[in-house]
Protein backbone atom coordinates (compact mmCIF):
# COMPACT_ATOMS: atom_id res chain seq x y z
CA UNK A 1 0.00 0.00 0.00
CA UNK A 2 1.19 3.52 -0.74
CA UNK A 3 2.46 5.62 2.16
CA UNK A 4 -0.42 7.50 3.76
CA UNK A 5 0.71 10.93 4.93
CA UNK A 6 -0.58 13.75 7.11
CA UNK A 7 1.68 16.73 6.38
CA UNK A 8 1.37 19.88 8.48
CA UNK A 9 2.32 23.10 6.71
CA UNK A 10 2.67 25.75 9.40
CA UNK A 11 3.46 28.43 6.80
CA UNK A 12 4.62 31.71 8.43
CA UNK A 13 2.89 31.26 11.77
CA UNK A 14 3.63 30.99 15.51
CA UNK A 15 6.20 32.48 17.84
CA UNK A 16 9.00 30.27 19.18
CA UNK A 17 7.08 29.78 22.41
CA UNK A 18 3.90 28.87 20.53
CA UNK A 19 5.77 26.43 18.28
CA UNK A 20 7.39 24.78 21.30
CA UNK A 21 4.04 24.45 23.03
CA UNK A 22 2.25 23.09 19.96
CA UNK A 23 4.87 20.39 19.40
CA UNK A 24 4.68 19.36 23.06
CA UNK A 25 0.90 19.16 22.89
CA UNK A 26 1.00 17.10 19.70
CA UNK A 27 3.50 14.68 21.20
CA UNK A 28 1.23 14.27 24.23
CA UNK A 29 -1.89 13.70 22.11
CA UNK A 30 -3.09 10.21 21.31
CA UNK A 31 -2.86 9.16 17.69
CA UNK A 32 -1.86 5.91 16.06
CA UNK A 33 0.54 5.38 13.16
CA UNK A 34 0.90 2.11 11.30
CA UNK A 35 4.00 1.20 9.31
CA UNK A 36 2.58 2.66 6.08
CA UNK A 37 1.58 5.98 7.66
CA UNK A 38 3.69 9.08 8.25
CA UNK A 39 3.29 12.51 9.82
CA UNK A 40 5.37 15.38 8.46
CA UNK A 41 5.79 18.78 10.10
CA UNK A 42 6.80 21.55 7.67
CA UNK A 43 7.79 24.25 10.13
CA UNK A 44 9.29 27.70 9.47
CA UNK A 45 13.04 27.34 8.88
CA UNK A 46 13.92 29.17 12.08
CA UNK A 47 12.07 26.50 14.12
CA UNK A 48 13.70 23.50 12.45
CA UNK A 49 16.29 23.01 15.24
CA UNK A 50 13.46 22.99 17.78
CA UNK A 51 11.46 20.46 15.76
CA UNK A 52 14.53 18.26 15.21
CA UNK A 53 15.24 18.26 18.93
CA UNK A 54 11.70 17.22 19.81
CA UNK A 55 10.78 14.90 16.94
CA UNK A 56 13.89 13.20 15.58
CA UNK A 57 13.78 9.49 16.29
CA UNK A 58 10.01 9.37 16.74
CA UNK A 59 8.64 6.50 14.61
CA UNK A 60 7.09 7.62 11.31
CA UNK A 61 7.37 11.32 12.18
CA UNK A 62 9.44 13.60 9.96
CA UNK A 63 10.34 17.27 9.66
CA UNK A 64 10.12 19.20 6.39
CA UNK A 65 11.29 22.53 5.08
CA UNK A 66 8.76 24.75 3.30
CA UNK A 67 11.09 25.64 0.42
CA UNK A 68 14.71 25.50 -0.68
CA UNK A 69 17.01 27.06 -3.26
CA UNK A 70 17.86 25.15 -6.41
CA UNK A 71 21.61 25.71 -6.10
CA UNK A 72 23.86 23.72 -3.79
CA UNK A 73 25.70 26.83 -2.55
CA UNK A 74 26.72 30.31 -3.61
CA UNK A 75 26.02 34.01 -3.27
CA UNK A 76 22.26 33.76 -2.69
CA UNK A 77 21.71 35.85 0.42
CA UNK A 78 18.81 34.70 2.54
CA UNK A 79 18.37 31.38 0.74
CA UNK A 80 18.85 27.84 2.09
CA UNK A 81 20.08 24.87 0.06
CA UNK A 82 18.52 21.43 0.29
CA UNK A 83 21.85 20.02 1.49
CA UNK A 84 21.83 22.48 4.40
CA UNK A 85 18.46 21.18 5.55
CA UNK A 86 19.68 17.60 5.20
CA UNK A 87 22.74 18.39 7.30
CA UNK A 88 20.49 19.17 10.28
CA UNK A 89 18.23 16.14 9.85
CA UNK A 90 15.54 17.46 7.49
CA UNK A 91 14.93 15.25 4.45
CA UNK A 92 11.49 16.39 3.20
CA UNK A 93 11.03 19.70 1.36
CA UNK A 94 7.82 21.27 0.04
CA UNK A 95 8.26 22.59 -3.49
CA UNK A 96 5.99 24.73 -5.64
CA UNK A 97 3.33 25.57 -3.09
CA UNK A 98 0.71 27.78 -4.69
CA UNK A 99 1.76 30.68 -2.48
CA UNK A 100 5.35 30.34 -3.72
CA UNK A 101 4.13 30.27 -7.30
CA UNK A 102 1.83 33.29 -6.82
CA UNK A 103 3.83 35.56 -4.51
CA UNK A 104 7.36 34.66 -5.59
CA UNK A 105 6.70 33.86 -9.26
CA UNK A 106 8.21 30.39 -9.11
CA UNK A 107 8.12 28.83 -12.56
CA UNK A 108 7.86 25.20 -13.64
CA UNK A 109 11.45 25.32 -14.91
CA UNK A 110 12.68 26.63 -11.56
CA UNK A 111 10.74 23.92 -9.76
CA UNK A 112 12.28 21.30 -12.05
CA UNK A 113 15.71 22.47 -10.86
CA UNK A 114 14.62 22.43 -7.22
CA UNK A 115 13.19 18.92 -7.56
CA UNK A 116 16.42 17.64 -9.06
CA UNK A 117 18.44 19.36 -6.32
CA UNK A 118 16.37 17.73 -3.56
CA UNK A 119 16.51 14.28 -5.16
CA UNK A 120 20.26 14.60 -5.79
CA UNK A 121 20.98 14.63 -2.05
CA UNK A 122 18.58 11.78 -1.29
CA UNK A 123 15.80 13.89 0.19
CA UNK A 124 12.07 13.78 -0.59
CA UNK A 125 10.30 16.54 -2.53
CA UNK A 126 6.67 17.21 -1.68
CA UNK A 127 5.69 18.68 -5.03
CA UNK A 128 2.59 20.87 -5.13
CA UNK A 129 0.28 21.34 -8.10
CA UNK A 130 -3.22 22.69 -8.53
CA UNK A 131 -5.49 25.13 -10.28
CA UNK A 132 -6.99 28.56 -9.46
CA UNK A 133 -10.73 29.18 -9.47
CA UNK A 134 -10.78 30.55 -13.04
CA UNK A 135 -9.32 27.32 -14.39
CA UNK A 136 -11.72 25.19 -12.35
CA UNK A 137 -14.70 27.22 -13.56
CA UNK A 138 -13.51 26.82 -17.16
CA UNK A 139 -13.31 23.06 -16.67
CA UNK A 140 -9.68 22.90 -17.78
CA UNK A 141 -8.15 21.84 -14.46
CA UNK A 142 -6.92 18.49 -15.80
CA UNK A 143 -4.81 19.95 -18.59
CA UNK A 144 -3.59 22.75 -16.30
CA UNK A 145 -2.34 20.35 -13.62
CA UNK A 146 -0.95 17.95 -16.22
CA UNK A 147 1.18 20.75 -17.66
CA UNK A 148 2.55 21.60 -14.20
CA UNK A 149 3.57 17.97 -13.67
CA UNK A 150 5.05 17.44 -17.12
CA UNK A 151 6.99 20.70 -17.15
CA UNK A 152 8.55 20.24 -13.71
CA UNK A 153 8.84 16.49 -13.17
CA UNK A 154 8.96 14.48 -16.36
CA UNK A 155 12.68 15.04 -16.85
CA UNK A 156 13.43 12.70 -13.93
CA UNK A 157 13.68 8.92 -14.09
CA UNK A 158 11.15 6.34 -12.93
CA UNK A 159 13.49 5.43 -10.06
CA UNK A 160 13.38 9.06 -8.92
CA UNK A 161 9.69 9.82 -9.48
CA UNK A 162 8.60 7.16 -6.97
CA UNK A 163 10.51 9.14 -4.33
CA UNK A 164 8.39 12.27 -4.97
CA UNK A 165 5.24 12.96 -2.96
CA UNK A 166 2.59 14.91 -4.89
CA UNK A 167 0.31 17.39 -3.12
CA UNK A 168 -2.70 18.49 -5.16
CA UNK A 169 -3.94 21.92 -4.07
CA UNK A 170 -7.19 23.32 -5.42
CA UNK A 171 -6.07 26.93 -4.98
CA UNK A 172 -9.68 28.07 -4.81
CA UNK A 173 -10.09 25.99 -1.64
CA UNK A 174 -6.99 27.14 0.28
CA UNK A 175 -7.90 29.31 3.25
CA UNK A 176 -11.33 30.02 1.82
CA UNK A 177 -13.29 27.47 3.77
CA UNK A 178 -14.32 25.91 0.45
CA UNK A 179 -13.38 22.30 -0.03
CA UNK A 180 -13.55 20.05 -3.03
CA UNK A 181 -16.07 17.27 -2.51
CA UNK A 182 -14.59 13.86 -1.92
CA UNK A 183 -15.74 12.93 -5.42
CA UNK A 184 -13.95 15.97 -6.92
CA UNK A 185 -10.81 15.11 -4.97
CA UNK A 186 -10.88 11.51 -6.17
CA UNK A 187 -11.50 12.56 -9.77
CA UNK A 188 -8.46 14.87 -9.99
CA UNK A 189 -6.23 12.53 -7.97
CA UNK A 190 -7.12 9.65 -10.28
CA UNK A 191 -6.34 11.87 -13.26
CA UNK A 192 -2.96 12.85 -11.79
CA UNK A 193 -2.15 9.18 -11.31
CA UNK A 194 -3.16 8.47 -14.90
CA UNK A 195 -0.75 11.17 -16.09
CA UNK A 196 2.11 9.40 -14.31
CA UNK A 197 0.91 6.03 -15.59
CA UNK A 198 0.93 7.26 -19.20
CA UNK A 199 4.55 8.40 -18.88
CA UNK A 200 6.11 5.97 -16.39
CA UNK A 201 3.73 3.00 -16.41
CA UNK A 202 0.92 1.96 -14.09
CA UNK A 203 3.20 0.12 -11.67
CA UNK A 204 5.21 3.28 -11.02
CA UNK A 205 2.10 5.48 -10.80
CA UNK A 206 0.59 3.17 -8.19
CA UNK A 207 3.59 3.75 -5.91
CA UNK A 208 3.28 7.56 -5.81
CA UNK A 209 1.55 9.10 -2.80
CA UNK A 210 -0.81 11.91 -3.80
CA UNK A 211 -2.02 14.19 -1.00
CA UNK A 212 -5.04 16.50 -1.02
CA UNK A 213 -4.31 20.05 0.11
CA UNK A 214 -7.37 22.28 0.25
CA UNK A 215 -8.87 23.23 3.62
CA UNK A 216 -8.52 19.76 5.12
CA UNK A 217 -10.00 19.60 8.61
CA UNK A 218 -11.13 17.01 11.11
CA UNK A 219 -14.71 17.10 9.90
CA UNK A 220 -13.94 16.24 6.26
CA UNK A 221 -10.63 14.34 6.40
CA UNK A 222 -12.08 10.85 6.88
CA UNK A 223 -14.31 11.11 3.84
CA UNK A 224 -11.62 12.66 1.63
CA UNK A 225 -8.91 10.22 2.71
CA UNK A 226 -11.22 7.25 2.10
CA UNK A 227 -11.04 7.86 -1.65
CA UNK A 228 -8.85 5.25 -3.39
CA UNK A 229 -6.42 7.70 -4.98
CA UNK A 230 -6.15 10.12 -2.04
CA UNK A 231 -3.20 9.22 0.15
CA UNK A 232 -3.58 11.78 2.92
CA UNK A 233 -3.40 15.54 3.13
CA UNK A 234 -1.21 18.63 3.13
CA UNK A 235 -2.83 20.54 5.97
CA UNK A 236 -2.60 24.27 6.61
CA UNK A 237 -4.62 26.06 9.30
CA UNK A 238 -5.98 22.90 10.91
CA UNK A 239 -2.44 21.70 11.61
CA UNK A 240 -2.04 24.56 14.10
CA UNK A 241 -4.87 23.16 16.26
CA UNK A 242 -3.87 20.08 18.25
CA UNK A 243 -7.24 18.35 18.35
CA UNK A 244 -7.88 19.03 14.65
CA UNK A 245 -4.56 17.70 13.45
CA UNK A 246 -4.67 14.64 15.72
CA UNK A 247 -8.10 13.76 14.26
CA UNK A 248 -6.71 14.24 10.73
CA UNK A 249 -3.82 11.87 11.50
CA UNK A 250 -6.27 9.29 12.80
CA UNK A 251 -8.32 9.63 9.60
CA UNK A 252 -5.49 8.25 7.44
CA UNK A 253 -6.11 4.90 5.79
CA UNK A 254 -4.40 2.13 7.74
Amino acid sequence: MRKQIAAANWKMNLSHHEADSLLDQLLATEYHLSSNQAVIFAVPAIYIPLAVQKLNGKPNIFIAAQNCHQKANGAYTGEIAASMFASVGVHHIILGHSERREYFAESDSELAEKTEAVLAIGSTPIFCCGEPLSIREAGTQNSFVEAQLKNALFQISADQIVKVVIAYEPIWAIGTGKTATSEQAQEIHAYIRSVFAAHYGQNIADQISILYGGSVKASNSKEIFSQPDVDGGLVGGASLIVTEFAAIINALKS
